[in-house]
C-alpha cells in the first residue's frame, strides 16, 4: 500500500525527517507515536507531497515522489490535519463536501461517499446545517474527519486527532475510528499521537518516530511521553 524508501525531507535548509524505511499494507491501522516535535505531522506533509524530499515514496505500488500535492487525494488518500482548518462560514455539510468537489466526483459518488460519512459519525447528518463556526472543538474533529474520508477510500491519516478531547469525545472519536475500520477493513489508517496509551488496544502495529527516524515500536507510555 504505502512504503517509503531512503526518505529525507527539510523544512527550508532544516533536516527534519531522516532515511525512512517502512512499508504499511492496505488495511491496516498504525500508531505513529512520538514526541511533540518529533516529526509525526512533518511525515503526514510528506506523504501529502508538501515537502521536499530525497527517497522514493510509493503508493499502490506506483512512486508519487514527483506528484503534486492537488493530484495525491485523487489516489484515495483522505488526511485530517490537527488544525482542523474548517471554513466557519460553511455549513457542517458544505465543510464535507468541499473535497468532493474539488475532486470533481459526480453526484452520485458524492452522495455515495456523504452517506458512507454519515453512516460513521451519524451524529454530523443532525448538524449538517449549523455554521461550522458554531460547532466545539471535538464536534470540529468529526468534521475534519467526516471531510478525510470523502477521499480517503484507501488511506486516511488523522494527525493528533484525540489532542484536547474530552474523555467523552475522546471515546465517541475511537468508536468512530472502531466503525471505519469495521465498515471496510481495506481502509489504512494511519493515526499520529504523542500519548500512546490513547491507542493501546486500537492499532495493529505502532512506529515509534524520534528525531525524524522512524523504527518500530510498542505502545508503553514511558517510551514516548507527551
Amino acid at each position: 500500500m504505502l512504503e517509503l524508501r531512503d526518505v529525507n525531507a527539510s523544512i527550508g535548509i532544516i533536516p527534519i525527517l531522516r532515511n525512512l524505511d517502512f512499508f504499511i499494507g492496505a488495511g491496516e491501522t498504525v500508531a505513529l507515536i512520538g514526541r511533540n516535535g518529533a516529526g509525526k505531522t512533518t511525515l503526514l506533509r510528506t506523504i501529502m507531497g508538501f515537502t521536499k524530499i530525497t527517497g522514493e515514496i510509493r503508493f499502490d505500488g506506483r512512486p508519487i515522489g514527483a506528484m503534486p500535492p492537488p493530484a495525491r487525494p485523487g489516489l484515495g488518500i483522505g488526511y485530517a490535519p490537527e488544525d482542523r482548518r474548517l471554513f466557519s462560514a460553511f455549513t457542517v455539510e458544505e465543510n464535507i463536501l468541499l473535497p468532493a468537489q474539488a475532486a470533481r466526483l459526480s453526484a452520485e459518488e458524492t452522495k455515495r461517499r456523504l452517506d458512507r460519512a454519515y453512516r460513521i459519525l451519524p451524529e454530523l447528518r443532525e448538524m449538517a446545517g449549523r455554521p461550522a463556526g458554531n460547532v466545539s472543538g471535538g464536534q470540529g474533529k468529526m468534521v475534519a474527519l467526516a471531510r478525510a474520508l470523502m477521499l480517503g477510500t484507501k488511506l486516511v491519516m488523522l494527525d493528533e486527532p484525540f489532542q484536547g478531547l474530552a474523555p467523552a469525545l475522546a471515546q465517541r472519536y475511537a468508536e468512530a475510528l472502531r466503525a471505519l475500520r469495521d465498515a471496510d477493513r481495506s481502509v489504512t489508517l494511519i493515526i499520529t499521537e504523542s500519548n500512546p496509551a490513547l491507542l493501546r488496544g486500537f492499532a495493529d502495529r505502532t512506529l515509534v518516530i524520534e528525531r525524524g527516524e522512524v523504527a518500530e515500536g510498542a505502545l508503553e507510555p514511558e517510551t514516548t511521553p507527551a
